[in-house]
């Protein structure tokens, strides 16, 4: 089953490794430049953005996985 997530642009975008896309997502929501540069906001905004809409599909595809049980 492939999985897609849509960004804030508007792009949709196939996640090949949830976990991993996760563990990603959720370093890159956090950086910054030190000191910090206006673009900062935006980005940690489109990274906070795809690591909740990542996990969101975790939690869902456990649902479904422990109603399959």
């Amino acid at each position: 089953m492939k999985l897609y997530i849509t960004d804030l642009k508007g792009c949709r975008i196939e996640v090949t490794d949830l976990d991993k896309a996760i563990k990603q997502t959720d370093f890159f929501k956090d950086c910054h430049h030190i000191p910090p540069v206006e673009s900062d906001k935006e980005r940690q905004a489109y990274w906070v953005d795809m690591y909740e809409k990542l996990t969101v599909l975790k939690k869902q595809l456990n649902q479904q996985e422990n109603e399959n049980d």
